[in-house]
């Protein structure tokens, strides 16, 4: 194509990519700000001999539209559709299924090094931002790429943004870059005139060996990208294609581990999206009037997120050593509201999830009471400080509120929040608990922040009922019975609680007369009480949303098993072990049993196969 045609289509791109955003809901801004980097990889590269990865994913759209899937593209993160991340079972061009920051450069060096050992010689590019570059994996990647000399890019995507604007000494390094006329002046001219500065006796090569280091260091400052090993370029403008071209180019004919600094602006091309990135980094549907955007679904109610940091900032008022620690999401966790009240006691460390726990480890060693906010799919990543910081020091009071646990919806399977209690639970001296409603939310809160353990408090991406299912305040380890029958009883950790009780209610004109609890803590157990109704109810139903596979229902059949009442658990209403793809969360609820009619319908099943013993229902289905 001419470079008016590349244009033309980087318009085309932005158009579509912004329609579709529009009608589905998706990652907008992230998207709209790498079109023209996107055009000018695939007009260097063949990805289909060469290797694109791109870290997070979340600014994959372009990509899909010129891989093979544009026809496809109105499908974005609906059930059955296009993923909004890359994936392997999309597109040979997805090298990795990916969703999480920072792995970009380790998985990229993975496939360089074995093109080296196969004799290939293919180039492997990884686009990874400055956010993300910031986190532990991504700069242990770096020193590894430098040091074994594989033919590696690096193309650090620099917007000064994560979701909220970047953080750390880093983003302050890349800001200096970005605006020193000095350095876009002197950079290229600098380096040549460094390079051929004579050396004559041991101490003249001593000396100017300082001063050139000063120099670079003054007027370089991605010098310290060379340190690792990388041939560093740029910065350049990532709006350019003639400009982004030439330079993949040049790189293209070198070896070795390069780094090309590009500098885009996130929305760029979308006027709302350029003045308010954060708001449209994961954009719900919308539309535009008078040119003004406007939420085609606007929100009702109260999200969790903001449920729980209301209830925090209440504690905060409370004991002025609670603080607040979030891993680059303060918009997404609602600790933005917290920053506003208290921005003293107030911590972003940036995409580094494992050093957010560690942090607030030592935090509480010190004598505050830190509350650390993070999605259930991103604490994953800090599992061994959990363990190592957390479990193994065991009175450290930190608060880890699970924001995003169980279904998330669209984002699909690298965001679904399933397996925290898994985890959690295997691990000893951790709280594990999950609320049903606003008043039991406030009160896991409150206790967290007294206790002399880490606690850790789930909750899903949805809005909170606010009418409390019990008037028994909350307990560490008690459980609340919600209603008393004698046909059954259904034991429901957290959000669950709500259909399990609204299905008992519609069963009971059926005849049917269930107890329902509200377990509240998934460790440690209420046994006292689940052991009493297992002995006293024909059979149980365990409900959770999270993972079957040491969740919830395990820890209760554990508990069975030890009281010899492991009969009497007969069914889990739980999340397979598969992985659960990207749909609307109402659907998927609906899809795992986990609303009042699927609720309704396990129960009659087993009511039917415990009143007649047969194994199962009549069309064959086990409960």
């Amino acid at each position: 194509m001419s470079w008016s045609q590349l244009q033309q289509l980087a318009g085309e791109l932005r158009g579509r990519i912004t329609t579709v955003v529009a009608a589905n809901g998706g990652h907008l801004a992230s998207n709209l700000g790498v079109v023209e980097l996107t055009l000018a990889l695939h007009r260097m590269f063949d990805f289909l001999q060469d290797h694109l990865v791109l870290d997070v994913g979340h600014q994959c759209y372009a990509h899909k539209l010129l891989t093979g899937r544009a026809s496809r593209f109105d499908t974005i993160r609906q059930a059955g559709g296009l993923s909004g991340y890359p994936n392997r079972d999309e597109s040979p061009y997805d090298r990795f299924t990916t969703g999480h920051a920072g792995a970009s450069i380790s998985t990229a060096l993975g496939l360089a090094l074995a093109d080296r050992a196969a004799g290939r010689t293919c180039r492997t590019v990884a686009v990874i931002g400055d956010g993300a570059l910031a986190s532990g994996m991504a700069l242990e990647g770096l020193n590894h790429a430098g040091s074994c000399g594989a033919n590696l890019i690096v193309v650090l995507n620099d917007n000064q943004m994560c979701i909220s604007n970047t953080v750390g000494a880093m983003a302050q390094a890349f800001t200096r870059a970005r605006t020193s006329d000095l350095y876009k002046q002197l950079r290229h001219e600098m380096r040549r005139v460094l390079d051929s500065l004579p050396v004559v006796g041991s101490q003249m090569t001593s000396t100017l060996s300082a001063v050139k280091g000063a120099i670079k260091d003054a007027v370089v400052p991605d010098h310290v990208f060379e340190h690792f090993g990388f041939r560093v370029l740029g910065p350049i403008p990532g709006h350019d294609l003639q400009e982004l071209c030439r330079m993949l180019e040049e790189i293209k004919a070198q070896s070795g581990p390069i780094l090309l600094h590009v500098c885009t602006e996130k929305g760029h091309g979308f006027e709302p999206a350029q003045a308010n990135p954060t708001d449209f980094h994961s954009a719900t549907p919308f539309s535009e009037k008078n040119g003004k955007v406007v939420p085609r679904k606007a929100p009702e109610g109260v999200s969790w997120s903001d449920a729980a940091v209301e209830a925090l900032v209440r504690a905060a008022e409370r004991d002025d050593r609670v603080v607040a620690v979030t891993a680059a999401m303060p918009d997404g966790t609602g600790l933005s509201k917290f920053k506003e009240k208290f921005p003293g006691r107030f911590y972003d460390v940036g995409i580094c999830e494992s050093h957010a726990v560690g942090l607030a480890a030592g935090m509480a060693a010190g004598g505050l009471r830190p509350a650390v906010a993070i999605y259930s799919t991103f604490l994953q990543r800090s599992y061994d400080q959990l363990y190592h910081e957390l479990s193994l020091n065991r009175t450290l009071p930190v608060l880890l509120l699970v924001d995003r646990a169980g279904l998330v919806g669209a984002d699909g399977a690298t965001h679904q929040g399933l397996y925290d209690i898994a985890y959690l639970r295997s691990l000893p001296g951790i709280v594990v608990a999950a609320p049903a409603d606003a008043a039991e939310l406030d009160g896991m809160v409150a206790l967290g922040l007294t206790l002399d353990q880490p606690m850790a408090v789930r909750y899903p991406r949805d809005t909170v009922p606010q009418r409390p299912l019990s008037e028994e305040p909350v307990t560490l380890g008690r459980a609340a019975v919600l209603r008393h029958g004698g046909d059954g009883t259904l034991l429901a950790l957290g959000v669950t609680a709500q259909p399990a009780l609204k299905a008992a209610e519609r069963l009971a004109a059926e005849g049917l007369s269930l107890t329902v609890v509200s377990a509240r803590f998934c460790k440690p157990l209420d046994e006292d009480l689940i052991g009493r109704l297992l002995a006293e109810t024909p059979w149980t139903i365990t409900l959770e949303e999270g993972t079957r596979m040491g969740g919830f229902g395990s820890a209760c059949l554990e508990m069975a098993q030890s009281r010899q009442l492991a009969h009497k658990l007969v069914a889990s209403i739980a999340l397979p072990d598969s992985l659960v793809e990207h749909a609307a969360r109402a659907d998927l609820l609906d899809r795992f049993n986990l609303t009042a009619d699927g609720v309704a319908e396990m129960v009659r099943r087993v009511a039917d196969r415990a009143g007649s013993r047969h194994p199962a229902t009549d069309d064959g289905r086990q409960p």
